[in-house]
C-alpha cells in the first residue's frame, strides 16, 4: 500500500477511472453486438442504424482514450464491411 498522500489519491485516482473505462468498454462492445445481431438477422434497416450509434459510441471511446484511436478505427471499419456485406446482399 502507498504511504505518501499523493501516491495513495493516485490509487483512489486510478480506480475510479478502471471502474469508469470498464463501463465504457462493455456498451461499446454490446452496440457492436448489436449491430452483428442486425446484418445477422438480415435487417438492413437496423444493421445502419445500429452502425450509427454504434460509430457515435466508439468515436466517444477514442475522444477520451479509453482504447487509441487506431483500435477504434478499425473496430469502425469492420463494422462497416459487415453492413456493406449485408447491402450487397439485398441488392
Amino acid at each position: 500500500m502507498p504511504n505518501r498522500p499523493s501516491a495513495k489519491k493516485r490509487v483512489r485516482q486510478n480506480e475510479k477511472r478502471r471502474l469508469r473505462n470498464r463501463v465504457r468498454k462493455t456498451e461499446a462492445k454490446t452496440f457492436m453486438k448489436r449491430v452483428a445481431a442486425a446484418v445477422a438477422a438480415g435487417d438492413l434497416a437496423r444493421a445502419q442504424t445500429e452502425l450509427r450509434l454504434a460509430h457515435s459510441k466508439l468515436d466517444k471511446i477514442a475522444k477520451r482514450n479509453t482504447w487509441h484511436r487506431n483500435n477504434v478505427a478499425r473496430k469502425k471499419a469492420k463494422l462497416a464491411k459487415l453492413v456493406a456485406s449485408l447491402a450487397e446482399k439485398s441488392e
